[in-house]
C-alpha cells in the first residue's frame, strides 16, 4: 500500500517526537526543571509542525477544491488571496485559469446560441445527423419541407423516412451538391457536407428550394423569344392575309372557283397560326388574378358538364364526388376554369374506353385522377417544363399555362402516378 505525501509527513513528525520525548524521560527525569523545560520546547515544537503540516496542505485543499468545481464545470468560483506567497501564486493563477476558462466558455455557448438560431430561421432546410448518421436536429423549414413533425425525424436514418426528395439521396453518400426534382414542380439544390465535433465526422445536409428562381428565369427566357416570333408572325400574317383577301375578291367569279377556294384554305391556316402564336403569348402575358370567393363545387359542375361530351365520344366514364355544401375559395373563375378544363382534357385522353376518371373536391383540396395510361418516372419531373409534351401534336402549353395559374394562386400542386396504377393531379388550397 502506497502511502500518501501527507501520511508520510505525519508518521516522520509523531516518530521524531516520540523519540525525543523518550530521550527527555531517560536522560532529563531526575533534573525536574530542565525536563519540565524540554517538554515545553517539545510542545511547541509539535505545534509548529502543526503549522507548517497545515501550510503544506493549504494548497493541496485549494487544488481539490478547484478540481471539484472544474469537474461540476463551476466557472464562479474564485478564491482570496491568504497571505501566503507561495500559496497567493497559486492562487492567483487558478482564478486567472478559471477566469479565461469562464470567458470562453461563455464565448462558445454564445456562438452556439446564435449558430442555432441561424439554423432556425434559415429559409433552407437543414438536417444534422449524429455520430451514427441518424438524424439529431432538423430546423423548422426541413420539418415544412418534409411534411413531418420533427420528433418523428429526430433519431432516425433517412432509409427510415418514406418521402421522395430523400429516396433520391440514398444511393449516393457522396459529399457533393446535386440538383433534384421533386413530384411537382419542385425543384430543389440539396448539399451533402460534414463537420468535425470532438474529433469526430459528423454530417448535415442543406435542402434549398429552387422553384421560383428557376421558372422566372424560364419565364424570361421563352417570353422573349414568344414575343420575337409573334412579333415576326403576326407581322407577316396581317400583310399576307391582305393581299389574300384582295386577290379572292378578285377570284370570285364561277369559273375561278378553285382558286378562290385555295386561297380561302390559306386564309383560315393563316388565321390557325395567328390563334397558335395567342395561345403562346397568352402564357407569357397571363393577368394576374381578380379572386372572389367562389362555390368552387359549383365551378367544378359546370366543367364536368362542359367535358362529358368529349368523356362520351371516347366511351371514358366521367364521375364526380362534391359536396351537398358550398366549397368557397378564393379564385378567378375564368382562370380556374381554363385550369380544370385543361387537367380533366388531359385525364380524359390518357384514358381507353371503359376507362374511368374521378373528380373529388373538399374544403381542403381539389383532385382529378384517372386509371388512364401511367406517368413513367422519367417524364413525372418534365411535366411542368415549359413547351414538354408526351403527344405527338402537343405544343406543351396547357399544363404550363396551368403551372402558371395554380402558381399565381397560391396554390400547392402535384401530378404523379400512385403504386396502385391511379395518375391524380392533387391541387391544395
Amino acid at each position: 500500500m502506497k502511502l500518501s505525501l501527507r501520511t508520510k509527513y505525519l508518521l516522520y513528525m509523531v516518530a521524531i517526537h516520540a523519540a525525543l520525548i523518550f530521550l527527555i524521560f531517560i536522560w532529563l527525569q531526575e533534573n525536574k526543571p530542565l525536563f519540565i523545560v524540554s517538554e515545553v520546547l517539545v510542545l511547541l515544537s509539535v505545534l509548529v509542525a502543526i503549522q507548517i503540516y497545515q501550510a503544506f496542505g493549504q494548497p493541496s485543499q485549494f487544488i481539490s477544491a478547484g478540481i471539484e468545481a472544474i469537474k461540476d464545470k463551476d466557472f464562479t468560483i474564485k478564491f482570496v488571496p491568504t497571505g501566503n506567497r507561495e500559496v497567493d501564486g497559486l492562487i492567483d493563477v487558478y482564478n486567472l485559469m478559471i477566469d479565461q476558462l469562464r470567458e470562453e466558455r461563455t464565448k462558445q455557448m454564445e456562438q452556439q446560441f446564435f449558430l442555432e438560431k441561424l439554423i432556425e430561421a434559415s429559409p433552407i432546410a437543414t438536417l444534422i445527423f449524429d455520430f451514427d448518421r441518424r438524424i439529431s436536429s432538423a430546423n423548422p423549414k426541413a420539418t415544412v419541407l418534409l411534411q413531418r413533425p420533427a420528433d418523428q425525424l429526430t433519431g432516425r436514418y433517412l432509409s427510415e423516412i418514406d418521402h421522395p426528395l430523400l429516396n433520391q439521396l440514398l444511393e449516393d453518400d457522396a459529399s457533393e451538391t446535386r440538383t433534384l426534382k421533386g413530384t411537382g414542380i419542385e425543384t430543389y439544390r440539396v448539399q451533402r457536407s460534414h463537420f468535425m465535433d470532438r474529433g469526430f465526422r459528423r454530417d448535415f445536409l442543406l435542402i434549398e428550394e429552387l422553384t421560383s428562381e428557376i421558372l422566372e428565369s424560364e419565364k424570361k427566357a421563352y417570353s422573349k423569344v414568344i414575343r420575337m416570333m409573334a412579333h415576326e408572325v403576326n407581322n407577316s400574317i396581317g400583310a399576307i392575309n391582305s393581299i389574300l383577301n384582295v386577290t379572292k375578291a378578285y377570284m370570285d367569279s364561277p369559273d375561278q372557283e378553285d382558286v378562290s377556294h385555295a386561297l380561302q384554305i390559306a386564309i383560315e391556316r393563316n388565321d390557325r397560326l395567328n390563334l397558335f402564336m395567342r395561345r403562346f403569348a397568352d402564357v407569357v402575358r397571363l393577368p394576374i388574378p381578380h379572386k372572389k370567393n367562389t362555390d368552387l363545387a359549383e365551378v367544378m359542375r359546370n366543367v364536368s358538364r362542359l367535358m362529358q361530351p368529349q368523356a362520351d365520344g371516347r366511351k371514358v366514364h366521367l364521375r364526380y364526388d362534391l359536396p351537398a355544401h358550398p366549397v368557397f375559395v378564393a379564385v378567378d373563375v375564368v382562370q380556374m376554369e381554363q385550369v380544370l378544363v385543361n387537367i380533366i382534357k388531359n385525364a380524359i385522353e390518357a384514358c381507353v374506353a371503359g376507362q374511368t376518371v374521378e373528380v373529388l373536391v373538399t374544403t381542403e383540396h381539389l383532385i382529378v385522377r384517372d386509371n388512364g395510361n401511367p406517368i413513367s418516372p422519367d417524364l413525372e419531373t418534365n411535366l411542368f417544363n415549359p413547351f414538354f409534351s408526351t403527344k405527338p401534336d402537343g405544343q406543351g402549353i396547357g399544363l404550363t399555362l396551368t403551372r402558371d395559374i395554380l402558381l399565381n394562386h397560391g396554390f400547392s400542386f402535384s401530378l404523379k402516378t400512385n403504386p396502385n396504377g391511379w395518375t391524380e393531379f392533387t391541387i391544395l388550397f
